[in-house]
């Protein structure tokens, strides 16, 4: 009986220990293929959908806005991340290359569109006359639309900015995750 119990335990052990090997071995070759992927060159298809909802429902309660950025590559990043540092400017991003969703294709950024054309960043501005922030407005239609809004952080205010991260972190999307990773 005690060498029946022995010899189902190591059966068991064995048994165990070559799915742990198996499961290993196939995570080690996902991780491979992750960081062997390339950076999107574009806004994610479920990003380019939501952006333009949003400018047609804030068009519909007399809101005209501009998709100031959309996706942005690694060298247009640390271009705006030297502004205010090593460029003339304001400080306007504290993301590197890599460190901003919108090198993902996860990100716009808005403002608001006069009659005139001109473009204004104006926070406070009732042009549609219903005594609320057009800005807050439409930020409110983005969240509403699944947009995470910048306005909401609790360090660095970012009120022109919009996100859908999907679940990830940057540090995953630097790993080389991909929205469609956590859609399946």
């Amino acid at each position: 009986m005690k060498h029946t119990k022995t010899a189902f335990s190591i059966f068991s052990l064995l048994i165990l220990g070559s799915f742990l090997f198996i499961w290993l071995e196939n995570e080690l070759a996902f991780r491979e293929q992750l960081k062997e992927r390339s950076l999107p060159s574009g806004l994610h298809p479920i990003v380019e959908e939501k952006r333009d909802l949003l400018v047609n429902q804030a068009a519909e309660i007399g809101i005209n806005i501009l998709i100031t950025d959309g996706y942005r590559s690694p060298e247009e990043q640390d271009g705006l991340h030297s502004q205010g540092r090593n460029t003339p400017g304001s400080v306007v991003t504290h993301a590197q290359a890599g460190e901003s969703y919108h090198n993902y294709g996860l990100a716009i950024d808005y403002a608001l569109r006069l009659d005139d054309g001109s473009v204004v960043w104006d926070t406070t501005r009732d042009g549609n006359g219903n005594g609320e922030s057009d800005w807050f407005e439409v930020a409110a239609i983005g969240k509403g639309l699944g947009f995470d809004w910048g306005g909401d952080w609790q360090r660095f205010k970012d009120y022109p900015h919009l996100e859908m991260t999907f679940g990830l972190s940057i540090r995953e999307l630097q790993q080389g995750w991909r929205p469609e990773d956590k859609m399946e």
